[in-house]
């Protein structure tokens, strides 16, 4: 069928896509749903992130991106081995309600069991309805592991849920 548009895969992004990721995100930033982060901090290790290319206006040949998100492998604490830190999960306005978000969260999941991640925490200053429908949990943050929720702006008003992965 002519002029239907094919989905694009989600893929880990390059350090190549460091500059597309800013501009999908910052929108985002400005809104206050993302922290601040400059271009370098999508170039840096320890971050891996999924990316769809664009498949509509702003995205595509131009190398942007209709959306993202990220995993970060969180330090061991008590109570908390093997965590993983979902953040900077976004999806390009007017690609919204398309199934991008629940696609990048479907393959984010398959990365954490892959990288042997038992829990993963996100924060989010929305209703976080994507999460709850993936099988996260809304929990307190003192439940949450205490390195990382030590850096939660409790200013922002964000929500914590956690997933436990099965074990494979």
């Amino acid at each position: 069928m002519r002029g239907t548009l094919r989905p694009a895969p989600v893929r880990t992004a390059t350090g190549a896509d460091a500059e597309a990721l800013y501009a999908l995100s910052a929108p985002f930033m400005r809104s206050g749903a993302l922290r601040q982060r400059t271009v370098a901090d999508y170039r840096r290790p320890g971050e891996r992130f999924l990316v769809v290319p664009g498949a509509g206006p702003g995205g595509g040949p131009d190398g942007g991106l209709d959306g993202c998100v990220a995993l970060r492998a969180l330090p061991a604490e008590p109570g908390h081995p093997a965590a993983g830190l979902l953040h900077n999960f976004c999806v390009r306005e007017g690609r919204q309600g398309a199934g991008l978000g629940s696609r990048l969260l479907a393959a984010l999941l398959a990365e954490a069991a892959r990288c042997g991640l038992r829990t993963l925490v996100t924060a989010s200053t929305g209703d976080g309805a994507l999460f709850l429908r993936g099988g996260f949990r809304e929990i307190p943050v003192a439940l949450a592991p205490r390195g990382w929720a030590a850096g939660l702006d409790p200013s922002r008003g964000s929500r914590v849920f956690a997933l436990a992965l099965a074990e494979g």
